[in-house]
């Protein structure tokens, strides 16, 4: 069982009301009624010292604690990170293409976190980084990791009221021109996302490839591939909603979240940290124009790379 970080008890007089309702009130690490339902779905609050349902009704006299996950040493993923920024509150980390970010598989990189970074001495510190945000598998980069739990209720802030500004590069089938914004809903929900268009070329294989710039407004989940593909500019490499035909079998996805901004939890100044293109990217796109190049008789030779 994780280290308790939080404890209140229930004062008299008060009324009857579902356990999922009442925290989320009283525990300023649990904001909202989602963040105290997943809480207790991972058995994070306990009762008396046992973990409760949703369903609970609090009683007055009951002793609420908040105890935070901990990574056990044999949990520890030993794969190593690239670390672009890290202080005793945060860290913000490089994902590779292919890694889940979370979930019941031993190799994400919540379990690489502990391996790379060195724990807060904080009061409250977390007994191990945790991502306060995820990115789909196939896509690699950015991603900030909390070490106290104040960094991670305030970034979680910061991510609901959408104050997080997260630039992608991403290599698209088809001529895009200019700049522009996609709305288009997902699941339901309105969804917008700012792109630019940042170098186009020639491909014998696919007519035209664009290297664009994209901004995500809102934070749905395959938001960008969904968008782009809707608009009939699918991601190169996208096995979901990419083209049938254009998939590529062993390049992966071309889509990389490299940059990320942010007001520092503690420190409150604006946080930037970039990364570069990864070097598929232009690699891939140099040899289509090159290709492309010598089958119209520009080039007549020239290196396959």
């Amino acid at each position: 069982m994780g280290s308790i970080v939080q404890r209140h008890t229930v004062p008299e007089h008060t009324g009857p009301v579902r356990l999922s309702d009442y925290v989320h009130n009283v525990f300023d690490v649990l904001p909202s009624r989602k963040s105290a339902r997943k809480a207790i779905e991972k058995r994070m609050v306990l009762v008396d010292g046992v973990p409760r349902g949703t369903g609970y009704f609090v009683k007055p006299g009951d002793l609420i604690e908040i105890i935070s996950n901990e990574i056990s040493p044999s949990r520890i993923y030993e794969r190593t990170l690239r670390v672009l920024y890290e202080d005793d509150s945060i860290a913000v980390v490089y994902k590779p293409p292919g890694l889940r970010t979370n979930g019941n598989q031993f190799k994400t990189l919540e379990h690489a976190l502990p391996y790379n970074l060195y724990l807060s001495g904080a009061i409250d510190a977390l007994p191990a980084p945790v991502p306060v945000h995820r990115l789909d598998s196939p896509t690699s980069g950015l991603v900030i990791a909390a070490k106290r739990l104040s960094s991670a209720v305030s970034l979680g802030r910061q991510f609901q009221g959408r104050e997080v500004l997260k630039r992608y590069r991403a290599v698209v089938i088809g001529a895009v021109e200019g700049n522009g914004v996609i709305h288009g809903d997902i699941d339901g929900r309105d969804a917008v996302t700012m792109y630019r268009a940042v170098r186009q070329v020639r491909s014998l294989r696919n007519s035209y490839l664009t290297l664009l710039d994209l901004w995500p407004r809102t934070g749905r989940q395959h938001q960008l591939r969904k968008h782009l593909s809707g608009e009939g500019y699918p991601i190169l490499g996208d096995p979901l909603y990419g083209t049938e035909g254009l998939v590529l079998k062993s390049k992966g996805v071309f889509l990389s979240a490299v940059e990320i901004s942010f007001r520092h939890p503690e420190k409150k100044w604006i946080l930037n940290v970039r990364v570069e293109d990864p070097e598929k990217f232009a690699t891939y796109m140099n040899r289509e124009e090159r290709r492309w190049n010598r089958n119209s008789g520009i080039v007549k030779n020239g290196p396959e790379e």
